[in-house]
């Protein structure tokens, strides 16, 4: 083994990825063309990730369109542009295939908000409460659902359960609340958030659709319900996307983190869309998260086939149940 490529393995656990030198002159998207072919590999990636890797993927979509093609792909190596999560996710369903991260730092601030041992004993509270958890959340937390579901089929799942039953629902607070309101359900919610959808600012959303009056609020449900009230259409990240391609406005303020902007105006040409101003001066509609990856990370971790995800296999086929239970209730309902 090149040496160099020996130091950055053993680096590995502190910096989250191969930190190799790329030739600048090298032709990425040939290069990881090549390395699919070769290797029989799949990219999977989320919206949220960079125009450069939405564009090398061979998948692209939200959560449960990402779980989907993981449970049913033929590759024998999937790479996972995205999240810990969603990577973690893919090895769940996916044990016998070689599972990809380009940077293990690539984390989710609401998955973080839900520690296990918290939420453990949170649970214990409501002893005859079903528990249905987001996707964006660990291994360990999906060991402790019952079912999991993704802002696309949340509500078809919750509407799956009898009337009467009593559901705690985790780890995001927003989300919870948007569907409770929606479905009129008892649900206990945990306290958690996404930093990124948490950040948008009423006043300044109030402030552009006074000075764009020609353009659709269009919001994703993470978002906090003030945001979620001024919305003409609320939506998963696919939901947003399908909305602005069908509606006829010829504008859209996007009220969600800015990658998915790439995928709309590829789509819609002739339209404007315009991203929700954070309340602050950062770029804070950018998942940090999300884009730790890069072009250059991709690369090196097909080519090296690491960093890999490895699970403990106690805790996945755990975690496996309430995933195996979205996936089934999603294809009843045809999502």
């Amino acid at each position: 083994m090149d040496t160099r490529v020996a130091v950055a393995k053993k680096a590995l656990e502190k910096n989250g990825y191969l930190d190799l030198e790329v030739d600048p002159l090298m032709d990425l998207f040939a290069e990881i063309e090549r390395l699919k072919r070769e290797k029989n590999a799949i990219v999977l990636a989320h919206y949220y990730q960079d125009a450069d890797i939405q564009d090398v993927a061979d998948y692209l979509g939200d959560s449960l369109g990402l779980s989907q093609q993981a449970a049913g792909t033929d590759a024998d190596i999937i790479v996972f542009a995205g999240v810990h999560f969603m990577a973690e996710t893919a090895k769940i369903l996916c044990p016998e295939k070689k599972v990809l991260l380009p940077d293990l730092r690539a984390g989710c601030s609401l998955a973080d908000s839900a520690p296990a041992d918290a939420f453990k004993k949170f649970k214990a509270q409501y002893p005859d409460h079903i528990v249905i958890s987001y996707i964006n959340c660990t291994a360990e937390i999906k060991a402790l659902s019952d079912i999991i579901c993704t802002s696309s089929n949340a509500e078809k799942i919750i509407e799956s359960l009898p009337p009467e039953q009593k559901i705690i629902f985790a780890p995001d607070k927003n989300l919870g609340a948007y569907l409770r309101k929606k479905t009129g359900r008892d649900m206990v919610l945990w306290n958690g958030s996404c930093m990124v959808h948490e950040i948008f600012s009423l006043e300044k959303l109030t402030r552009l659709k006074v000075r764009h009056p020609e353009a659709k609020v269009i919001a994703h449900p993470e978002c906090e319900e003030a945001v979620l009230r001024v919305a003409d259409y609320v939506g998963s990240t696919t939901g947003l996307l399908k909305f602005a391609m069908k509606d006829d406005a010829p504008a859209y303020i996007v009220v969600t983190e800015t990658g998915i902007l790439h995928q709309m105006q590829k789509n819609c040409p002739e339209k404007t869309f315009i991203p929700a101003p954070p309340d602050n001066s950062c770029a804070c509609n950018d998942c940090p998260h999300m884009k730790l990856n890069t072009l250059e990370k991709l690369y090196l971790c097909m080519e090296y086939e690491t960093p890999e995800i490895i699970m403990d296999e106690q805790l996945r086929l755990a975690a496996k149940r309430p995933i195996d239970r979205m996936l089934e209730i999603s294809a009843r309902y045809g999502l």
